[in-house]
């Protein structure tokens, strides 16, 4: 099951973010940062959540009594996910729009925001957790823990690699 689910999550993120990793070699400074802006903006826009979904619910393999009680959870889920995914694509643009002048105090606060970002969303899988576990069971809870925390591993990878190293 788990590697059906990295399997999924794999075609997942090499259907929705190759101008993340096809860049021109020859391409200036500025012109990669863009492009990989753009495709930050693509991964963290795209139509993923329909993608994930689709994971879900194939790896999940609900009950119809368990499907009924987990996707109302899951959208409250992915409502306070894409928050923080809106606080991520402006710590990315900001980056981005600094990186040729970035200094010490930007180059803290962004540091700063970015471990804030991911406190709050260990948070938000904490608090899901807990709830899919009393609503649903403890062995459901793990399992879409799991199956998350794969998907959103594998979609910071993405991000990360296309990033440019602060020099």
């Amino acid at each position: 099951m788990v590697r059906r689910a990295l399997c999924a999550c794999l075609l997942l993120l090499g259907f929705t973010a190759p101008a993340a990793i096809a860049q021109s070699p020859a391409a200036s400074d500025k012109d990669t940062r863009q492009a990989n802006l753009r495709a930050y903006v693509e991964l963290l826009r795209s139509d993923i959540r329909a993608q994930k979904v689709a994971i879900i619910t194939e790896l999940m393999a609900f009950t119809e009594a368990e499907d009924k009680a987990f996707w109302p959870i899951y959208r409250e889920y992915d409502a306070e996910l894409g928050a923080l995914n809106d606080e991520k694509l402006k710590g990315i643009q900001e980056f981005a729009d600094n990186y040729a002048t970035l200094t010490d105090a930007m180059a803290d606060s962004l540091a700063t925001r970015a471990l804030d970002l991911e406190t709050r969303r260990t948070a938000l899988k904490q608090k899901y957790h807990a709830r899919i576990k009393s609503e649903l069971s403890p062995r459901i809870a793990a399992r879409f823990l799991q199956i998350e925390s794969q998907i959103l591993l594998l979609i910071d990878l993405q991000i990360v690699a296309a990033l440019p190293i602060i020099q």
